[in-house]
């Protein structure tokens, strides 16, 4: 059966710090929760990872210990606007204490590139910060692998791109591209690589038409992007089912173990 690895970046909304718009810290916080309550009727529907700030899960501990009883909560670092090495076991930490339950997986916020060694002197087993693409002023990425590769022990799980032209998958492309054009992208890339990883933002999913944010980075925003969204899915799961990003990661081990022995 192929894997639908659909993720959300669940975290503070500080993305108009990045154009130089100015946002209190407890309206990031707010829009982030509002997104996560917008989404939650997708959650409620399909399996799901959520790489969560510590921060965030400080401020809103109720709402996450509850989504990970049917969801996997992985970190996206204790802070999403600044970052030190001592967050990746800290964030890991505290969001353990929150939930009860343990956090095996990593994604860097804005995909940034960190050494395998680190992240598993820390304890994760995976890391889906690795975008195998080329996003001007972000990255050049087109040399590394567009499937799950072991890195120094580390096992990668790369967000999704097209096979042949590496077109990146990711929000800004779902938001952006008409919908018949990224459907059919998303599952030619599904049958090829029997696997898509998807990552949104929950607060993609509120109204951004006043936040002074530019055009590509808000279009399609609100309720009309839950029901994208929504669509996306329906036509997806005729091909696949939807796991955790744990659960995949777990069988990758399990078959690489299995080739080490054949060998």
């Amino acid at each position: 059966m192929k894997r639908i690895l659909l993720s959300f970046d669940v975290e503070e909304f500080d993305m108009p710090l990045e154009y130089g718009i100015d946002i209190h810290w407890m309206q990031q916080m707010e829009i982030g929760y509002q997104g996560l309550l917008a989404v939650t009727p997708i959650l409620e529907k399909h399996t799901a990872t959520l790489f969560t700030t510590a921060n965030f899960a400080d401020h809103y501990p109720d709402k996450i210990k509850s989504l990970s009883d049917q969801h996997e909560i992985a970190s996206h670092t204790y802070y999403h606007s600044r970052f030190v090495r001592t967050d990746l076991e800290a964030s890991k930490e505290r969001l353990e204490f929150l939930t009860g339950k343990p956090v095996t997986g990593l994604r860097m916020p804005r995909m940034k590139a960190t050494a395998s060694r680190p992240v598993l002197d820390a304890g994760y087993a995976y890391d889906a910060s690795i975008h195998p693409t080329w996003i001007p002023g972000r990255y050049n990425n087109l040399d590394l692998s567009r499937k799950p590769y072991l890195d120094d022990g580390l096992l990668r799980i790369p967000a999704s791109v097209t096979p042949r032209w590496r077109i990146p998958l990711f929000w800004l492309s779902f938001k952006n591209f008409p919908y018949r054009l990224y459907r059919d992208w998303a599952l030619r890339t599904l049958e090829t690589d029997g696997h898509i990883s998807l990552y949104f933002h929950p607060w993609e999913f509120t109204d951004l038409g006043e936040s002074g944010l530019p055009r590509y980075t808000r279009q399609i925003c609100g309720e009309a992007l839950v029901e994208r969204l929504y669509k996306l899915l329906q036509d997806l799961l005729q091909q696949g089912e939807c796991c955790t990003m744990a659960s995949f990661a777990a069988s990758i081990r399990q078959r690489c173990d299995q080739e080490t022995l054949a060998l």
